[in-house]
């Protein structure tokens, strides 16, 4: 493709490659700075660049750099300013700046995914099916002179996020300064989001009738579960529809009125566990817009229980990336942070959507591991930039798409699955009861193994 250093890491380093490939097309300099002069709010650019503050939040968050002020020593020279104009900027990011950075970037790399047929098997064909869940950023350390007195947690923030399963991305994120925010006063900016055959799965905190009727006026769709303070009144018998995976499944139709007194017709499926939740729940309540030609009772029970993908999603950004960065105490920071972290899981998916394009659907959900990838990104990553110019990446830039997604697919051929095999650890044992002697407060390894 170019020098020979760059075909060395072309075929060793195949993952690498992909990774600053998206980003030089997607998050380049010019592309990013162009993104912040359309959407900053009250910011505006003197001598430190957008796309230099996201360059050392991307590398903490891919964990190549253990802070911002490594990745700024780091980076120095190119950056030209002081670290306290770095964290100046940080600081006063706009949470407008931070969203819109997710948003415009994953339409982008969602098209990318849809070029190549990477996309996974949709949940509901002929639907856009999103997972709509909260995530509060961890409590931060006391930096700040604000909370240097106090020992409670310091919460910076918490965002709504929305997950694409047929993308496996995050699409949409809605970042509230206020760590002790109600997530049901952040739906006002979902709804504008939504067009006609979406379909939003989401648990019963969203379970709003408002939000409710608000979706379905925009020939959107849902699937909730339940809130146990939802009013709502019958409108025919409940009937036994069958069994599924959790357990028997009923049906019946309702009516839900909202606060102006205007009535809709919703379904609502109960399924009876076979095994209750870690509240103890038995009965598990779902309402849902969607009609019986559209998905039946135990698709509907079976859509619900996916909504954990967005969990797990969560789980990967705290383990394979550093999602919370706990030192920057500014809730704008730390949000921006969060955002930058949802766009390198982006990149990710696209990798992933790269080698399922190649290697096959199955393949790659059963057998790679997130994990391996994003530590193969961390090891490999600096050198790469260090062996190659940047100005030979910048061929991304110019490539029409065509071109772009055979070169994503050609380097995920390239691609040694063993290295980044996935291992399924077996069943649970349980916990053996442990002993405790106050007399003895430290044991010898080697002489318990020999008796």
């Amino acid at each position: 493709m170019l020098g020979k250093v760059f075909e060395r890491f072309e075929n060793n380093a195949p993952v690498a490659v992909m990774v600053r490939g998206i980003l030089e097309r997607i998050l380049g300099p010019d592309a990013l700075n162009a993104l912040y002069d359309r959407v900053v709010d009250k910011q505006y650019t003197r001598e430190l660049l957008f796309s230099s503050v996201f360059q050392l939040m991307n590398l903490v968050v891919c964990k190549i750099k253990p802070s911002i002020h490594a990745a700024y020593q780091d980076h120095q020279e190119e950056i030209e300013t002081s670290i306290t104009a770095v964290y100046d900027k940080l600081n006063r990011m706009d949470t407008v700046t931070s969203r819109a950075l997710v948003g415009e970037t994953a339409g982008q790399m969602g098209e990318a995914v849809r070029g190549m047929n990477g996309t996974c098997t949709p949940w509901l064909p002929g639907y856009r099916v999103k997972v709509l869940d909260g995530n509060c950023i961890e409590a931060t350390e006391h930096r700040i002179k604000a909370l240097r007195g106090i020992r409670s947690g310091a919460l910076p923030g918490k965002s709504l996020v929305i997950y694409e399963p047929e993308l496996e991305m995050a699409t949409e994120v809605f970042p509230c300064e206020d760590g002790h925010a109600q997530e049901r006063s952040l739906l006002s900016e979902v709804l504008p989001t939504l067009v006609a055959r979406d379909t939003l799965i989401m648990d019963r905190n969203f379970c709003v009738r408002d939000f409710l009727h608000a979706i379905h006026a925009r020939e959107a769709y849902f699937i909730c579960r339940q809130h146990q303070g939802l009013p709502w009144e019958p409108d025919g018998q409940e009937r036994f529809v069958g069994r599924g995976d959790s357990g028997a499944i009923y049906e019946q139709w309702v009516r839900v009125s909202d606060s102006d007194g205007n009535t809709r017709r919703f379904r609502r499926i109960r399924v009876i566990l076979k095994k209750a939740t870690r509240n103890g729940d038995k009965d598990l309540y779902l309402l849902t817009n969607l009609s019986k030609t559209a998905a039946h009772a135990k698709q509907i029970a079976q859509l619900y229980r996916k909504r954990w993908s967005i969990e797990t999603a969560f789980q990967e950004l705290e383990a394979h990336l550093h999602s919370e960065i706990n030192s920057l105490g500014y809730p704008k920071a730390a949000l921006f942070g969060f955002c930058v972290a949802l766009v390198a899981y982006n990149v990710l998916a696209v990798v992933k959507a790269a080698l399922r394009s190649v290697h096959g659907e199955d393949k790659i959900a059963n057998e790679v591991s997130g994990y391996y990838l994003a530590g193969h990104l961390g090891r490999t990553y600096d050198g790469m930039m260090i062996a190659v110019p940047h100005e030979e990446w910048s061929i991304f830039q110019t490539m029409s798409t065509d071109t772009y997604i055979r070169t994503l697919q050609q380097l995920a051929h390239n691609v040694n699955l063993a290295k980044f095999k996935k291992h399924k650890r077996g069943p649970k044992k349980p916990r053996p009861t442990q002993s405790r002697d106050s007399k003895r407060p430290h044991v010898s390894t080697a002489k318990l193994l020999k008796a």
